[in-house]
């Protein structure tokens, strides 16, 4: 298998960590070996419930005896897709009503950028420097990193920098501006958190020239900072809402979310201003909508701030500079990309699922599962408190 995996499936870096997966069941993944593997990083960030949650295996059995693709998206009435975007709806502030359900993050972050162009009839789109919104050309047109932009330019025009948390750069938001586009709180660079009320005084300076604030909550979304989306946490409402990731359970879902009527600009002049085949797919949603009831309905979200804390407790070692992030999107940050890279794979070795972060090398996430339990983060931070240890040693 492994073989065939090197041989026949396309890779994403040079040295995949190419575990050979048996099953997974609640906080944990075994390998062809038997071997289990607590998992404190979720499918990055994408298991939500943790593996093979009940509720959500329900939900897509009863769907799949039901039916499956019927149809291009937005043509016939599917009861999951419907009910999905309706309770998203009545858990949103206004005017945050109308969802586009898509297949992907990146999917979405193009839908919005479309949108924004849309309503506004401006082209220009202001993004954050270490920004990451997915992969896809629209995507890397407004991701803050030059050494991936580079090898796949000429992008999308028009697109320019800025830096987060920098009230300096709000004066960039002009008359010509669509649209400004921020992870509420950045991942890639090390989830870090907006401060001093930015994201309040970037929308009011969006406000004031007419552009659209676009938040991204791939991440953050779905209860893992403590709140159902992280832009509670700031007192303030974007204009487009992006999420994905933790929203499917741990199926392949996106969506953006705006106003009916700037929702409504994407059906007519021109018809079928954004399509997709597969968006809002019934088995998909059925496991969204599962899981958006399923943390709905327990103290799983509000519990979230409390296991921070038993993070925050447990993980305090003198290679450790700094915790970052809210709730269980957490970032550990050490000496050195080097450090970080033993912790990872030695780790691993050990039975405990750790990752890298995209844009700091010294950095290491943990974003487990919402339904992670106290006993399973004081196991998993004594096995990484005893890597540390050893490497201490090591270096002593």
């Amino acid at each position: 298998m492994k073989n065939d995996f090197f041989t026949y499936q396309a890779q994403t870096t040079p040295h995949p960590l190419a575990m050979e997966i048996s099953h997974a069941k609640g906080s944990y993944i075994y390998d062809s070996e038997g071997k289990k593997h607590l998992d404190f990083v979720a499918g990055v960030s994408a298991c939500t419930l943790g593996h093979c949650h009940p509720r959500v295996v329900e939900a897509v059995k009863k769907q799949l005896e039901a039916y499956l693709h019927v149809m291009v998206y937005g043509e016939y009435i599917q009861e999951p897709a419907v009910a999905l975007s309706k309770l998203l709806a009545e858990k949103l502030p206004s005017p945050l009503e109308t969802t586009y359900l898509v297949n992907s993050g990146t999917e979405a972050i193009e839908g919005a950028l479309k949108l924004a162009r849309r309503v506004t009839g401006r082209s220009e789109i202001l993004y954050a420097i270490d920004a990451y919104h997915g992969n896809t050309m629209g995507s890397m047109s407004v991701m803050g990193n030059e050494e991936r932009r580079k090898p796949f330019e000429p992008l999308l025009p028009h697109c320019h920098p800025v830096t987060f948390n920098n009230e300096a750069d709000l004066e960039k938001i002009t008359s010509k501006t669509a649209a400004i586009i921020l992870e509420t709180i950045q991942g890639g660079a090390g989830f870090i958190l907006p401060t001093n009320d930015y994201l309040k005084k970037v929308k009011a300076k969006c406000e004031s020239v007419g552009a659209l604030l676009i938040l991204d909550e791939i991440q953050p979304g779905f209860g893992r900072t403590g709140k159902l989306f992280g832009f509670e946490h700031y007192e303030v409402v974007p204009d487009i809402l992006v999420m994905g990731k933790g929203m499917g359970g741990g199926l392949p879902i996106g969506a953006f979310t705006a106003s009916k009527a700037h929702m409504d600009l994407l059906k007519d002049n021109p018809k079928l201003g954004h399509i997709t085949t597969f968006g809002g797919n019934p088995v998909i949603a059925s496991a969204a909508l599962a899981t958006l009831k399923e943390l709905l309905e327990t103290n799983l979200i509000t519990e979230t701030l409390q296991k921070e804390k038993v993070f925050r407790k447990l993980l305090q070692h003198p290679l450790i500079s700094e915790v970052r992030g809210k709730g269980l999107m957490l970032a550990i940050l050490l000496e050195s990309a080097e450090i970080a890279s033993e912790v990872i794979l030695t780790c691993k070795e050990r039975g405990l699922i750790l990752f890298w972060l995209l844009f700091e090398p010294k950095a290491i996430r943990i974003t487990p599962p919402l339904t992670i339990s106290i006993a399973e983060i004081e196991e998993g931070c004594a096995i990484l408190t005893e890597v540390l240890d050893s490497i201490q040693k090591k270096g002593k």
